[in-house]
């Protein structure tokens, strides 16, 4: 029996209530001051050896390339069990080609003291191009994670060696990012997902504008003083890119094949799950200025695009934002996958719950997330457990497009479905103002709470450190047998004191991947019942687990 909703709202009911004074009425539980918040974080960036700086080479022309730039990843390269950090970088314009080291991307070892370690040029991983997003999954079930990188014009396929290295093998998988015309797209943010369960991890590649600097218009005026950057309807919209896992090394791009062959947008970020519990897993894609895309994994190797049928192509007045970040978790507690997507300033954040029936609603008035978000410019986002109280918190990663528009992250603290903005009070440095971009998830020190790593243009890179309260919880490590060994779209159910569902999936936020362990917060309990139903159609069960612990679960070999 599915648990009933709190009642929803459209935005002009929205507006109605609020005009009448009846909106922030006390049943409703918000305040118009913020409560003392029990989510505390720290930037320790500064003193851990993690000195990346995001360059977009920005001289004053306004190319529109240079807003952009920002994805990060999560990936235990080494294979040691914690997290390490990836982080993607602009290059010089209007080359497009990395002249120099301050252009590198970064990889940085977790030294499991609190300290990381540029290893970038002896893992081989520095790129060439303008890269935008990171993508990271063991492709080939060697049992060693791998890094997609995507840009303006050209993707990377780095395949992990096992000894620190990584090889470049792009040309021989046949994953470049060029269309079947051989046109050069301009990918932003890349998710690695296995559509048809066959054991091995596919690609999908959310590509933004037509766009080259040679072509770039000039938009707000001839000078400098009055130059801007063009709005997005100055460009064509760009088709998306789908490669099937050959299970050879190599990749056959498959659009047409599956039923993308019409759909064009100007693709940001990607979130996926299974949305509708048919076992396959889905994708949404949030667009700027353009219609958002929900891809309905039919099976047999078909997708169908059903964003307007299912109510998440527009935003609550039927209106495109401009889509950055995405997630796809369940929010309010009802086992069902919902949908989040963050805009600029006065555009508000979208929030689609899942009905249950293939379709969904306008959550953001009925959430509070929608007078909250409406001053915040919102990049990377995602779905995260920061109190560790069960309830998945936002976090967002703001910031304007100019250098004139900083904004310090958010956090949206969920009160049971209904979330508070508790940033001001989440610790003294975390009001830093600045062009915030990515943001990736991790348990970087392995205390049992979440951190976070956000990139920003032209500034060093934060590691916000989860110092608030301890409170009980488990993170799995899951790794396929029959599934892809990443076990991306396994479903995790955990039963305590309630219930809580999380997708193993790491394509959250703008451009960036998460860590692929799954978490759940505790509060009290210390022990929890798991069930397990993984890509293959297996299903685990696991009885009283204790809780503050991290547990490494292989796919059994039989159902």
């Amino acid at each position: 029996m599915k648990t009933a909703k709190p009642l929803s709202w459209t935005r002009r009911e929205f507006a109605r209530l609020l005009g009448a004074g009846l909106l922030f009425a006390p049943r409703w539980g918000w305040s118009a001051t913020t409560p003392e918040s029990p989510i505390l974080l720290r930037n320790t960036a500064p003193a851990c050896g993690l000195d990346f700086v995001l360059r977009n080479d920005a001289a004053g022309r306004k190319y529109q390339v240079e807003t952009l730039p920002g994805g990060l990843a999560v990936i235990d390269f080494d294979n040691d069990g914690w997290p390490d950090l990836y982080c993607t970088n602009g290059a010089a314009l209007p080359s497009l080609k990395k002249t120099g080291p301050q252009f590198y991307n970064r990889l940085y070892r977790n030294n499991r003291d609190g300290t990381f370690t540029d290893v970038t040029e002896k893992a081989g991983v520095q790129g060439q191009g303008y890269d935008m997003g990171a993508a990271v999954g063991d492709f080939d079930n060697d049992g060693l994670e791998d890094i997609y990188v995507v840009g303006v014009h050209g993707n990377t396929l780095y395949r992990n060696n096992g000894n620190g290295t990584f090889t470049d093998i792009t040309q021989k998988a046949g994953v470049g990012g060029t269309d079947a015309r051989g046109n050069k797209l301009w990918a932003v943010a890349a998710a690695w997902l296995d559509y048809d369960n066959d054991g091995k991890l596919d690609l999908l590649v959310s590509n933004y504008c037509d766009w080259s600097p040679g072509t770039d218009p000039v938009c707000g005026g001839l000078n400098g003083a009055s130059r801007t950057y063009c709005h997005p309807d100055m460009y064509r919209a760009e088709p998306l890119l789908l490669y099937h896992n050959n299970g050879d090394g190599t990749f056959t791009e498959i659009s047409r094949e599956a039923g993308l062959k019409d759909v064009l947008g100007k693709g940001m970020g990607i979130a996926v799950a299974d949305f509708d519990g048919d076992g396959r897993l889905d994708a949404f894609i949030a667009n700027d200025n353009d219609r958002n895309l929900l891809l309905h994994n039919r099976g047999g190797g078909k997708i169908e695009e059903i964003g307007m049928m299912a109510g998440v192509a527009y935003n609550g007045d039927g209106r495109q934002i401009s889509g950055m970040g995405a997630d796809f978790a369940d929010f309010d507690g009802d086992g069902l996958p919902d949908i989040v997507m963050t805009g600029l300033r006065n555009e508000t954040y979208e929030l689609f719950r899942n009905r249950g029936d293939g379709s969904f609603e306008d959550a953001s008035a009925s959430s509070g997330l929608l007078p909250l978000s409406r001053p915040w410019s919102g990049w990377s986002c995602g779905f995260v457990d920061l109190d560790n109280d069960g309830w998945l918190d936002l976090f967002v990663a703001s910031g304007g497009l100019e250098d004139n528009e900083p904004q310090p992250n958010r956090i949206f603290r969920n009160q049971k479905g209904r979330f508070t903005d508790v940033s001001e009070a989440a610790g003294a440095d975390f009001a830093i103002a600045r062009l915030h971009r990515g943001a990736a998830f991790a348990d970087f020190n392995r205390d049992g709470r979440i951190d976070v790593a956000v990139t920003s243009l032209h500034q060093p890179i934060e590691l916000w450190t989860n110092q608030s309260s301890p409170r009980n919880w488990l993170q799995l490590k899951l790794t396929g047998t029959r599934s892809n060994r990443s076990a991306i779209g396994a479903r995790v159910i955990c039963r305590g004191s309630r219930t809580q569902t999380r997708f193993v999936a790491n394509s959250v936020g703008y451009a960036s991947s998460s860590d692929l362990t799954v978490h759940f917060g505790l509060a009290d309990d210390r022990k929890v019942t798991l069930e397990i139903h993984w890509p293959s159609g297996v299903l685990q069960m696991l009885d009283d687990v204790p809780s503050n612990q991290r547990l490494s679960i292989e796919e059994p070999s039989r159902p």
